[in-house]
């Protein structure tokens, strides 16, 4: 709006002006609700985002159709899979395409709580090299690469989370999340790294996969039908929702709308 990409007819003295948005690096689009006062885009305000150091006004943000194509949401056709890594044993995922290709893991079954914070993956380098050797077998099991080397060349997809059912837990920011008011702990990494709290592109995929009965996220939080869940991450937690329709062309899977 600042740099003139905004029609001038289309902007309000006060309210709210929605904006689609083209997300290059993932092919998607989205929409974010700006609020605005005296004809000014609003950037001051009381919503805090865990993660993030300095409250501001509230941006709302919806992707639209974020798993594109009927039936990518699950690549493999299932909501569970059973794959093995040579060396490191057999897990079971869920591999979901929203936001961005993300691989979900059973915190449990990696020997993890889903509690851990940043320095209790990220120092340990046995265990980074471990989940970039899980990351790129998922890769190729989801279609996105051929070989291992292929998958190993391009780090920043898939991402890779574990979750596990709701636990308390005292956050990086120091902010004391209790588990009965969260649905599901998720921790994610990024170019092979745990993330300090949770990428965009993957809060999407969590919300896709926690709605969809009988994923790995969707049991983590309980199980069942679902729009919303609010999900613990290592600064604090986040609400993520996501609507979804079954479709024949998706085999009968639900597809995010």
């Amino acid at each position: 709006m600042h740099a003139g990409l905004i029609a001038k007819e289309r902007m309000v003295e006060n309210g709210v002006i929605s904006v689609r948005i083209w997300q290059a690096n993932i092919g998607k689009t989205l929409v974010v609700d700006v609020p605005m006062c005296d004809g000014e885009v609003e950037e001051s305000g009381e919503f805090m985002l865990d993660g993030v150091t300095f409250p501001a006004a509230e941006v709302p943000v919806e992707f639209l159709h974020p798993a594109g194509e009927p039936g990518s949401l699950f690549p493999t056709g299932n909501l569970i899979d059973t794959f093995d890594v040579p060396g490191e044993g057999t897990f079971r995922a869920s591999f979901v395409n929203a936001g961005i290709p993300t691989i979900f893991l059973d915190a449990s079954e990696l020997g993890y709580q889903g509690t851990e914070l940043q320095d209790d993956i990220n120092n340990d380098a046995e265990a980074l090299v471990r989940f970039e050797k899980i990351r790129a077998y998922g890769a190729i099991q989801m279609g996105l690469n051929e070989t291992l080397e292929q998958a190993q060349t391009r780090q920043h997809v898939p991402k890779i989370a574990f979750v596990s059912p709701p636990k308390s837990y005292l956050s990086s920011s120091g902010k004391q999340v209790e588990a009965s008011n969260v649905d599901l702990l998720v921790r994610a990494l990024s170019m092979g790294k745990l993330h300090h709290a949770m990428m965009g592109t993957a809060a999407v995929a969590i919300s896709a996969a926690a709605c969809v009965p009988g994923t790995i996220v969707n049991l983590a939080a309980g199980g069942g039908e679902r729009e919303s869940v609010v999900f613990g991450h290592p600064s604090g937690t986040l609400k993520v929702g996501a609507k979804t329709s079954l479709e024949p062309e998706a085999g009968g899977l639900k597809r995010p709308l």
